[in-house]
Order: structure tokens, then C-alpha cells, then sequence
């Protein structure tokens, strides 16, 4: 702990700008993993479970699975269920309106991660252009006797910064391409089982209880 600490102070006040992207980084990434997490539900069993009930007709039991699930797929597939007994297109109109509300909370904020990765990286070059700058003109200005301290310290000082900005970067750019994957599949996951849902609706009228 203490050579990292010795190794963060020996980079510059440049530093403390990519700790900062860092920081940023890892609060996105930690969001955004626990709300795709609490969002996420086995597509295949809550399709079955909506074709059993819409099957026997039964949309009010499926609507209050739908409100118990509490997941972005659940309240637009119940956004639709509510609408049962209208025709289709308002069923369908009822669906994209819940979609074009949850879906921006899925996508939220991920995007952000690719630009941190590449302000850290940015702000490690800049560091390592300025520790060279300092440790040129420290040579330059020094006595013969300190010229290879003074050297030493500016090139540790901007290679420091690089490491610390690449490895933040790192961990930005591998907390975007998971949750950008996670993002996308249950994204797809929403699509399908709306599409599959809406079919249902709409190739079982005559089975729905409208009165429940």
C-alpha cells in the first residue's frame, strides 16, 4: 500500500485528475451493474408464464405477475395487458409508450464509460508530456551534479502518469463492453417478448376474460 502511495505522489498533481475519472468510473459502473441486475428476469419462464394466463384467459393473474416481477420487460408487457380489451393497435401504442420510458433507464449512463476510459488516457499523456517538459528543463537549469536526479525524477513522474491513466482507462473500458453487453441483451430480451406477447394478445382474443 505505501509503494502505491509512493508511486501515486511521484506522478504529479495529474494524478489526482485521473483518480478523479476513475472514481467517476467505478460509482457508473457499480449503478449500473446493480440496476441491470435488479432488472434482469428469465425471459423464457416469463413468457411462459404470460402464454399460460393469457391461454386460459386469465390476464388479471398475469398482470399482477407483471407488477410482482417489477423489471423494465414486466411493466411494458403490463402496460399492454391493461389495454386488453381495446383493440389492438392501443394495446400495441400502450407497449411502445412504457418502452420509450424504460428503455432510456436501461441504456443510461453506460455511454459515459468510453468517454472516461479516454479522458483518463488523455490525462495520463498529458502528465507524462508535462512530467517531460518539467524533467528537460530541470536538466537544463541543473548543475552536472544534480542533472541525472533531476532527470530521473521528471521521467518517473511522467511515466507514472501513464501507467495510472492506462489502468484506469482499463477498467472503464472493461466495465463498458460488460455492461454495454448486458445492456444490449436485455434490450433484445424486451423486443422479443413484447413482439411474442402482443402475438398472443392478439391470436387468442377470443380465449382473454375480459372481465378479469
Amino acid at each position: 500500500m505505501s509503494s502505491i502511495a509512493h508511486h501515486f505522489e511521484e506522478g504529479g498533481w495529474m494524478m489526482y485528475g485521473i483518480l478523479f475519472w476513475l472514481i467517476i468510473a467505478v460509482g457508473v459502473i457499480v449503478e449500473r451493474a446493480v440496476f441491470l441486475y435488479k432488472s434482469s428476469i428469465n425471459k423464457e419462464v416469463f413468457l411462459a408464464t404470460m402464454q399460460k394466463c393469457i391461454l386460459a384467459g386469465d390476464i388479471g393473474r398475469a398482470i399482477k405477475l407483471c407488477s410482482a416481477a417489477n423489471a423494465p420487460l414486466a411493466r411494458i408487457v403490463k402496460a399492454g395487458l391493461m389495454k386488453v380489451n381495446r383493440p389492438d393497435a392501443e394495446v400495441q401504442a400502450a407497449m411502445d409508450e412504457a418502452a420509450l420510458r424504460e428503455l432510456p433507464q436501461v441504456e443510461a449512463r453506460t455511454p459515459y464509460l468510453a468517454l472516461l476510459a479516454n479522458l483518463s488516457m488523455l490525462s495520463g499523456l498529458l502528465g507524462t508530456v508535462i512530467g517531460l517538459i518539467m524533467a528537460f528543463g530541470a536538466v537544463a537549469n541543473a548543475d552536472a551534479s544534480t542533472r541525472a536526479a533531476a532527470l530521473a525524477a521528471g521521467i518517473s513522474e511522467a511515466m507514472n502518469c501513464t501507467a495510472f491513466g492506462l489502468m484506469a482507462a482499463l477498467i472503464a473500458l472493461m466495465g463498458f463492453a460488460a455492461l454495454n453487453g448486458k445492456t444490449q441483451g436485455l434490450i433484445d430480451d424486451i423486443n422479443g417478448a413484447t413482439v411474442q406477447v402482443m402475438n398472443l394478445v392478439v391470436n387468442n382474443r377470443s380465449k382473454v376474460n375480459l372481465q378479469g
